[in-house]
């Protein structure tokens, strides 16, 4: 039996054994528990926004860039053919991989380090927690609920896709302070936070790493900003540009790019499978993947090492490049001036969180204000966040690529 087609492993993640909802619903006739989750997910404001979000490059300076949207969607697929090569709930692992940046703020990961600095006094900012507040609380669509109500799963994964938040002894892994809704979470219903998630979500922190390494470095080329000769002096990329030049000698440029890319991918894919089939060996059940001292789905050692020169080439030679420095500089500029002109003047938001940021009183009335304003930010698309600058600033800074400062 081929690999594509594997039975439901033990290890995997069920529907039928789900811990359930926060608040109890009849289960659907026609669809599994964690179908329902990925279909909420898709049907929900904050997935749609994605669209207008930054990936690497702002929206606007062209039509076959990555958005958040198209990156979400591609993790999403990568995900769900990794799960069903391990015999995992490929639905579970696909709704993991559609949300996991619900979270991100207008402006990508700019946004994001600056909200982060904005809100230092109030809680700091995090993607992955914004997330779990998109899902569980910020998203105000059904009758009975607020959030999405989705499956223990899915909020677990999400929670943890990039391993746990605590260490064994209970001390924290990270040197930052754990997000409050992680904290809130947990104490609703405990996630864990000193165990793995499911290898279902191990499967989406996986497909993300393969997604914005290759896709990048696909956008950086198109974008003129990375070179393909530049490339080459990565030891992996230049073994796979050896291949594509050998079979194809003169094969024109664009071709020659998607050629790379599509190698990329599948030797991360083909290199995930096979690590994560040893590691997950003589794994009886969801609970063992948990108590693993490390990652079930994961790289190997060499790929790992590779994946590292990848990364560090795209953060000298993309993600600093003075171009796009100069681009996120002014991306930061436009958050801060929004969030300080939206502390000072709360009226001017529109009437839902205008009477929300009004009804705020008693302690911690300031901490509540600023991430109330700091949730309205984190929403904006990058359109929106440059339209409301313009509105209430005099000059709003140029977000094009080549464009004179």
């Amino acid at each position: 039996m081929s690999a594509s087609a594997r039975p439901r492993a033990p290890y995997a993640a069920s529907p039928e054994t789900s811990q359930g909802r926060l608040l109890p619903e009849p289960l659907s006739p026609t669809r599994s528990e964690f179908q329902r989750d990925r279909d909420r997910i898709i049907h929900s404001t904050a997935f749609r926004r994605l669209a207008h979000k930054t990936q690497v490059f702002v929206p606007h300076e062209g039509d076959h860039y990555r958005t958040r949207l198209t990156h979400s969607i591609e993790v999403g697929q990568l995900a769900r053919a990794l799960s069903r090569s391990l015999g995992l709930d490929e639905d579970l692992a696909e709704a993991i991989a559609l949300a996991h940046d619900l979270g991100h703020t207008p402006f990508g990961h700019t946004g994001e380090e600056m909200l982060d600095e904005l809100m230092a006094d109030h809680g700091g900012f995090d993607h992955n927690a914004q997330t779990l507040r998109i899902v569980t609380k910020l998203e105000r669509r059904y009758a009975t609920f607020d959030g999405l109500n989705l499956t223990f799963e899915t909020i677990e994964g999400l929670a943890k896709h990039n391993g746990p938040l605590l260490r064994a002894d209970g001390t924290p892994r990270s040197p930052k302070a754990i997000p409050g809704v992680f904290l809130e979470l947990d104490a609703q219903r405990s996630l864990g936070l000193a165990r793995f998630a499911s290898a279902e979500a191990q499967s989406a922190a996986l497909a993300d790493d393969i997604a914005y390494n290759a896709h990048d470095i696909d956008d950086g080329l198109r974008a003129g900003i990375l070179d393909l000769e530049d490339c080459r002096t990565v030891p992996f990329i230049g073994v796979l540009l050896g291949e594509v030049d050998r079979s194809y000698p003169r094969l024109d440029p664009s071709r020659r790019i998607h050629e790379l890319t599509r190698r990329l991918i599948t030797r991360f894919v083909e290199d995930a499978f096979a690590e994560s089939t040893r590691r997950l060996e003589g794994l009886g059940s969801l609970d063992a993947v948990r108590d693993q001292s490390r990652a079930v789905i994961a790289f190997s050692p060499g790929m790992v090492a590779a994946e590292a020169e990848i990364k560090a080439f795209l953060f000298a030679n993309m993600y600093r490049q003075r171009d796009m420095m100069r681009v996120r500089a002014g991306a930061a500029a436009v958050v801060a001036d929004l969030f300080r002109y939206f502390i000072a003047t709360p009226e001017a938001m529109p009437p839902e969180w205008r009477a929300a940021t009004a009804a705020v009183s008693g302690d911690g009335a300031a901490d509540r204000r600023a991430r109330l304003v700091c949730d309205y930010i984190a929403g904006m698309t990058d359109r929106y966040a440059l339209a409301e600058h313009r509105r209430y600033f005099d000059a709003t800074p140029e977000l094009r690529y080549g464009a004179q400062p």
